[in-house]
């Protein structure tokens, strides 16, 4: 009993961290292009109660559904009653959850390794950016944790609850991302692992009676059944459920062609070790991977600290090693990916720790060993405070990938000062035309105009709208539509709306014009509010 309000007190503590860091100013950061493309696609969801999955891109319905709460929470019910802290809060919420369910582990982990593991995912800088990102990937790892603590909780007493909360998070994970393919092969092969390793430990006696093959049949039909529900959209579009397992076809062509995504096999560990780009500070959460390295050395000369279950160390550090070698593997590479096995990770570093303070048996010697502890954890908070608050868009953050600049606040603040003072308001006309349909995230800023055309090809069968955007390789083509092919008196000059070097992205610039007609309206009426 003492043991588990130590371990309370100390997950409170790692709670309030976790949302101190998180919860503030979830709008500042412009909205990258993943999150706006699965805000536009949770809007359908939220005024017209539709959704269907997608076997080649936007990933599981999870985070679709889930962003449900927070709108109902507010009222919203259309896409002008939301903002950016309506969807963002849905991945802080998961992030803090991923801090609660260390509990579960009150009697594998020891309190102090606990403890540690609750404050090192509060203070990451990559779980605590993160987890302000609209993206699948909290809710994956949330998930993932799930059932391997709910599957260790089961181990230990052999209760029906924790098969149904392992068979309900295993269902959530496949319902969330594809690649949750790779942490259940991780976590299969780890286990089997542990098995062959440890069949003659004590903890194995009795090994059939900890294992009843019902409540593991039990287990996956639950899974099976969470998962369809969600992909069938709550069995409105059976196909789904289908087309959940044919996407891996996608995404197998996808792990290993060519592109942009495609990086070496060490850059998840090259940014999490040391990045710097620019002008920008050093990165590094080295303070977590040298202490993992640590506690899997620990955990391989079997040497784990006293109160931390043996069988539990050995899967935790092979699954964490399976997941670093198959994620470093694989081409296809994008930053947040790398929180799957940055979580081993953390619970390997809190081992370490925990043997580390152990081992120190002399008051000096602990002393400094608590003054390196403190100032490396400080060091990770004031990383994730820069890469949330400071740096929050800018290529110098190691967890920035291709991201939206400031600039689209301008862009969008012109745009919508045409509306107002043209008189025209959300029906001013609007044409977006940008190669590749490369002008995400502007859909979401410019959700409430109704008469926007997004195309990805100039279109000269129809009328120039009063308001252009472009993107700058389509000039020649836009000219081409409003000084060459219109009658004689039919033309309209056109003056630029943006300043010219506008950038949606990095190397993404937007070019944006105005027709001299609007812009003279605009004129008067700026000059008739002013008299």
């Amino acid at each position: 009993m003492k043991l588990l309000k130590r371990c309370c007190i100390g997950l409170l503590i790692a709670t309030v961290v976790a949302l101190t860091l998180r919860v503030p100013r979830l709008t500042q950061r412009p909205m990258h292009t993943d999150e706006a493309v699965h805000a536009i696609k949770f809007i359908d969801l939220l005024e017209h109660g539709q959704y269907r999955y997608n076997p080649i891109e936007y990933h599981g319905p999870t985070l679709n559904y889930f962003t449900l709460i927070p709108a109902w929470v507010e009222g919203a019910k259309t896409s002008l009653e939301i903002d950016e802290s309506t969807l963002r809060v849905v991945p802080v919420v998961f992030g803090v959850l991923i801090v609660l369910l260390f509990l579960l582990f009150y009697d594998g982990l020891g309190s102090w390794a606990l403890v540690f593991g609750a404050l090192l995912t509060a203070v990451s800088p990559a779980f605590v950016f993160y987890s302000r990102y609209y993206i699948q990937e909290m809710l994956l790892v949330c998930f993932t944790f799930s059932f391997i603590a709910s599957s260790w909780r089961y181990w230990q007493g052999r209760k029906i609850k924790w098969v149904i909360i392992a068979g309900v998070s295993a269902g959530l994970m496949h319902a969330t991302k594809e690649t949750c393919v790779i942490a259940f092969g991780a976590i299969f092969l780890s286990a089997l692992i542990v098995f062959f390793l440890s069949r003659k430990d004590n903890q194995f006696a009795g090994f059939s009676k900890k294992i009843s093959l019902s409540h593991i049949a039990f287990g996956v039909l639950l899974a099976g059944v969470v998962s369809a529900l969600f992909y069938s959209s709550f069995f409105t579009n059976l196909a789904g459920v289908a087309d959940s397992f044919l996407t891996y076809k996608t995404y197998l062509t996808r792990a290993g062609e060519n592109g942009f995504h495609i990086q070496n096999w060490y850059y998840y560990l090259e940014r999490l070790l040391y990045f710097k780009f620019g002008d920008g500070p050093v990165w590094s959460e080295g303070f977590i991977v040298i202490l993992a390295v640590v506690g899997f050395i620990l955990i391989a000369i079997k040497k784990v600290p006293a109160g931390v279950n043996v069988l539990l160390a050995r899967f935790v550090g092979f699954y964490t090693l399976i997941m670093v070698v198959v994620y470093s593997a694989i081409a296809y590479k994008t930053p947040w990916c790398s929180l799957g096995f940055l979580h081993g990770m953390i619970i390997l570093a809190a081992i370490a720790i925990q043997a580390i303070v152990e081992a120190a048996k002399s008051r000096v010697v602990r002393g400094f060993v608590w003054v390196v502890f403190i100032v490396g954890f400080a060091h990770l908070a004031y990383q994730s405070y820069l890469s949330c608050y400071q740096y929050q868009s800018r290529p110098e953050n190691p967890y920035v990938y291709a991201h939206t600049g400031s600039d689209v606040f301008k862009m969008v603040d012109k745009v919508k000062e045409a509306a107002l003072l043209s008189g025209y308001g959300d029906d001013l006309a609007v044409g977006v035309v940008c190669s590749g349909s490369d002008y995400w995230p502007l859909p979401w800023y410019l959700r409430g105009f109704r008469n926007i055309a997004w195309e990805s090809e100039m279109n000269f069968d129809r009328a120039a709208e009063p308001v252009i955007i472009i993107s700058p390789d389509m000039q020649g083509e836009l000219m081409k539509k409003l000084y060459e092919l219109p009658e004689p008196g039919k033309k309209n000059m056109y003056i630029y709306l943006f300043e010219q070097n506008s950038e949606l992205r990095p190397n993404v610039n937007l070019l944006g014009f105005i027709s001299k007609d609007l812009h003279d309206v605009i004129g008067r009426n700026e000059d008739s509010d002013k008299k």
